[in-house]
């Protein structure tokens, strides 16, 4: 069973206001954009640090988490939106974590029967998803004021925006701290991904410090400031955009007499 433990969310972290007649959000390209780049989980809203830091020291260890918050995400989501006519506001959010709960342990379990080794690898890390703010913040923020559709998409998509930092993370780790990539892929996708490993560098000798928490700090770092770079380039491109525009479509008055 998983033990829930709401002192590890801060409600401060959660994105949401109290305004419950909110318009509902039905622009899918947006609720896509914003949670795979414009509001990514871990690269801007920095939610889920403790799992995205601990467990990325592989790319086996990193894609089984993040497909489990994914999927989390998109269940809770779907489930809060169908109960949210029917929570009350003094019990919401007590509700949101009971459900989120329900759906962690379900993906905790299969977990345990399909893939065994990989779930005592990852072990605490799983039920943790239930204390996850990235999860808690969706269903508040989100789930709770937009239809079944919507809410499965931005699940999805936030999940998949988390999943794929946290696959980035992975590789950088494995690579710098084990010169290899993809190894041990079996223990999630079966026997017939054992010749997937890469081995990068022979007889490479481990660079511990890749492997451990500060490595992944400075690696989240990176990705943190090629986000930002990659942002403001594209900023600067429609500014420059948008004032081409402006200066093509100025008229200019001439007077005078035409001969």
């Amino acid at each position: 069973m998983t033990d829930i433990s709401v002192t590890d969310i801060s409600i401060a972290d959660i994105e949401a206001s109290d305004d419950t007649d909110a318009t509902p959000t039905t622009d899918y390209n947006k609720i896509a954009y914003d949670g795979l780049w414009g509001n990514n989980a871990a690269l801007v809203q920095v939610l889920g640090l403790c799992p995205l830091l601990a467990v990325s020291n592989s790319v086996v260890n990193a894609l089984a988490l993040g497909l489990a918050t994914t999927l989390v995400l998109a269940g809770s989501n779907v489930l809060v939106s169908m109960v949210r006519r029917f929570a009350a506001d003094e019990i919401r959010l007590p509700a949101f974590v009971m459900i989120i709960a329900a759906v962690t342990t379900c993906i905790e379990l299969l977990m345990n029967a399909f893939t065994y080794e990989l779930y005592e690898i990852l072990g605490i890390f799983i039920p943790l998803i239930v204390t996850n703010c990235a999860v808690l913040g969706r269903a508040e923020a989100f789930a709770r004021k937009n239809s079944v559709l919507p809410s499965l998409i931005d699940g999805i998509t936030t999940g998949l925006g988390f999943a794929i930092v946290l696959f980035l993370l992975g590789c950088m780790r494995e690579i710098v701290g084990q010169g290899t990539l993809f190894a041990d892929m079996d223990l999630l996708f079966g026997d017939f991904a054992k010749d997937w490993t890469l081995v990068l560098v022979a007889d490479y000798k481990s660079f511990l410090f890749a492997v451990l928490p500060p490595g992944a700090f400075i690696g989240l770092g990176l990705l943190m400031a090629i986000k930002n770079i990659i942002d403001k380039k594209q900023k600067d491109r429609e500014l420059a955009r948008k004032n081409k525009t402006a200066s093509s479509g100025r008229r200019v008055r001439v007077t005078g007499t035409i001969t």
